[in-house]
This record gives C-alpha cells, structure tokens and sequence, in this order.
C-alpha cells in the first residue's frame, strides 16, 4: 500500500478544474478531463504546479452520482473560460496515504485511511446530508506520470482528505 497515515498541515493552493456528476462506474467522464486540462494550461502557457487529481465534493454510498473534479495546481491561477474554472484548495490539517499499486485498489487504500483516522479519533471536514457526505476537501493526486511508468502495479497516488478545525 505505501507508508502509514499521516497528518500534514497544507497551505492553500489554486488549481484550475472541470466538474461533472458522475457514477464509479462512469468515472471515465471525469477522468478524461485531466489531459484535456493539461492541454488548456499548455496552449495558455501555464505550467502545472504539481501533480493531478480528483477531488471529490460529494460520495454516495451505494453507487449514487457523485460530484468530482478533474484538478491540475497550479503556480497562479489564470482566468476561467468555459467549463475550465479556477479555485482554491483549502488550507488545513490533512491526513495523508500514498497508495502504491494499481489504481483499483485505491478502495481499500481509501478505507484504510478512513478506518485510521477513525482510530485516532480524528474528524473529517465532511458533513453528511440526506444520505451524500460533503466533504470540504478530499484529494486523490497522481504521482505517476503512466507515460513515464507503465507499470501500474509502480504507480503512486496520494489520499489527502481535510480534518475538521
């Protein structure tokens, strides 16, 4: 899986994104927004700051439609157009995995961190209403390039997902 849990502490950062409610099973919509948003950054060039990810505003247990983005930091945030818009990524405490491996099992990546944190008693910056957790910022980022690494089984993602105050 990779190293144990931890907490960090993270400033803000502005990222660019596109949004799009989706199923697990139709993730691929959001997915293939990343090199798209790449692209949009290079024909206007901005670099990106740091690797991609998802971030997901809203999980529905039992396979629901779930409102994620398709994010890529970056130094400074440049001006939205069309669906590409710009944000921030809350500063805070963040408990920390980095899941080693194929992504299908980032399920159970995630659920050990969840279970951790749980142990610990620590609180998500998440709310639960009418059955959809809100979360104020959970973060999958994608260490590994898959054009430098084709190997799956080496590929790095990051579990970021903000505690509550």
């Amino acid at each position: 899986m990779g190293a144990e849990p931890v907490v960090v502490e993270r400033g803000e950062r502005p990222y660019v994104f596109q949004r799009r409610s989706v199923t697990p099973d139709g993730f691929a919509e959001i997915a293939d927004r990343l090199p798209e948003l790449v692209g949009w950054l290079a024909a206007r060039g901005v670099d990106a700051a740091d690797a991609p990810f998802f971030r997901y505003n809203t999980v529905v247990a039992g396979g629901g439609e779930w409102e994620v983005e398709a994010g890529v930091p970056v130094a400074s945030l440049p001006e939205p157009e069309g669906d590409v818009g710009v944000a921030l990524l809350p500063a805070g405490r963040y408990a920390t995995l980095t899941h080693v491996g194929h992504p299908k099992g980032l399920s159970a990546a995630t659920t050990a961190l969840l279970e951790w944190a749980r142990e610990r008693g620590l609180e998500w910056d998440m709310r639960v209403v009418d059955g959809t957790e809100r979360w104020g910022c959970r973060v999958e980022s994608y260490r590994t390039d898959p054009r430098v690494e084709p190997d799956p089984a080496r590929w790095e993602v990051e579990l970021a997902f903000r505690l509550s105050d």
